[in-house]
């Protein structure tokens, strides 16, 4: 079948990028969504900088489990 132009329809590049595009389209616009959602309500990059040394501090070995709990529940981080 012939185009208005002439050319075959169905097989030029436009026919395998097109939709590619449209489906890369689609993860970036979820992705933003998603990322928007979770900035405005607050959780995302939600982690203090102390929780992040106390987790630390954990797995290295300085803390047991019982002073761990008892530190991040001192720096209201037992949610």
């Amino acid at each position: 079948m012939m185009g208005v132009d002439g050319m075959g329809m169905g097989w030029g590049a436009g026919s395998v990028l097109g939709p590619l595009f449209v489906i890369l389209f689609g993860i970036f616009l979820i992705a933003g969504t998603v990322w928007l959602v979770l900035a405005a309500s607050g959780r995302a990059g939600e982690r203090s900088p102390a929780l992040s040394i106390l987790d630390q501090r954990l797995a290295r070995g300085e803390i047991d489990l019982d002073e761990y709990s008892a530190r991040k529940t001192a720096i209201g981080g037992a949610r």
